[in-house]
């Protein structure tokens, strides 16, 4: 393995001296033929703007060459369905870069197809306007379309390997990320850990851009995600008390109000509905106000009738609230699961009164 890590980053060194003496020669040549000239200080400017634009016109198309396909769309698809607890829906990233590519890429092939025989005549008419700009010379023209050509075909090798170099990488990465959070959700599912399950269903679509994660606040006093993950995990094992958490709850101090939120979240049974509805109507911050709507989620299945419909309305109200739940955001995404949750719940049948 790290022989193929070096041998990756040997191949990417030499590619970047490739491009980059390629580059330093078009821009000697440039140099040289400028300095020849009448108004060597003006042709040089004008010959370094043709050659940025034309750098930057082939390495767009090169980059939409190189956009990498996604692979394997059913396989991601099924990991992050069908993870029990009603989560429906399916998870696989977002395509809708690699489809503007293809779209783009076959509509150029195709115009360029179907005007190949005036492609050679527009070049020419290229080469003749750009002539004056670098001098006016007798052979100014051919090599305006030198230029021209030498750095359309040099960005488009550039912006090609960098595509395929750093942008499939980075999706790679990324992909890889939600598949082993996505993974990670089904496991914690089949062990009992719906929230825990749920908070990495939310993580992975966050890593897939389709959510925003909601960071922790800055300070030593507040817990960072893994920490309420070890704590949830470890809140069935707790010797802590319903009314020692409620006691967390109402505390000044963030990181122990984020300790009550951990255990209820592993915990139900240590939950404090009355605690959970107003972080869920009045959050402290993003951070608390996320953890609170997980916990609320777990918590709904220990709650009665009265208690589902106000928890319905105040997630209502940070739904619709200009001030509340943003758009795209974790926080929005557990509140719509509540909402499901508690409908599917409504849908159930009473249980039957016993002895009848």
């Amino acid at each position: 393995m790290a022989r193929t890590g070096g041998h990756s980053a040997e191949v990417r060194r030499w590619q970047a001296v490739g491009i980059g003496s390629l580059l330093g020669l078009g821009l000697l040549g440039l140099l040289l033929y400028t300095a020849g000239g009448e108004h060597p200080v003006s042709s040089l400017g004008a010959g370094l703007m043709i050659s940025c634009a034309t750098v930057v016109t082939g390495g767009a198309l090169g980059f939409l060459f190189g956009i990498p396909q996604l692979v394997g769309k059913g396989s991601s698809a099924a990991t992050g369905s069908g993870s029990g607890g009603g989560s429906g829906g399916e998870y696989s990233p977002n395509t809708n870069l690699e489809q503007v590519s293809d779209w783009l890429t076959k509509i150029l092939l195709g115009v360029g197809l179907t005007q190949l025989g005036s492609i050679w005549q527009h070049f020419h008419q290229l080469a003749r306007a750009l002539a004056p700009a670098l001098g006016g010379r007798a052979d100014s023209q051919p090599f305006a379309a030198s230029l021209v050509l030498y750095f359309v075909v040099l960005g488009f090798l550039g912006g090609w390997l960098l595509t395929r170099l750093l942008l499939a990488g980075a999706l790679t990465q990324a992909d890889g990320n939600a598949l082993a959070l996505f993974s990670q959700a089904q496991q914690q599912q089949r062990e009992g850990d719906t929230v825990g399950a749920e908070d990495s269903r939310v993580q992975a679509m966050g890593h897939l851009g389709q959510l925003t994660p909601t960071a922790a606040p800055a300070g030593a006093q507040q817990p960072a995600a893994s920490q309420v993950a070890d704590v949830r995990a470890g809140a069935k094992n707790s010797a802590a008390t319903p009314e020692e958490v409620r006691g967390l709850f109402a505390s000044d101090d963030p990181g122990l109000r984020i300790q009550a939120l951990a255990l209820t979240q592993g915990n139900s049974g240590l939950g404090d509905f009355e605690s959970l509805l107003e972080y869920v109507e009045h959050p402290r911050s993003a951070f608390e106000h996320y953890h609170a709507l997980l916990a609320a989620h777990g918590l709904i299945p220990r709650l009665g009738r009265d208690q589902r419909t106000r928890l319905r309305a105040a997630v209502v109200g940070q739904l619709l609230a200009p001030d509340g739940i943003p758009e795209a955001s974790d926080r929005r995404w557990v509140g719509e699961r509540i909402l499901a949750t508690l409908d599917a719940v409504g849908q159930l049948p009473a249980p039957r009164p016993s002895g009848v």
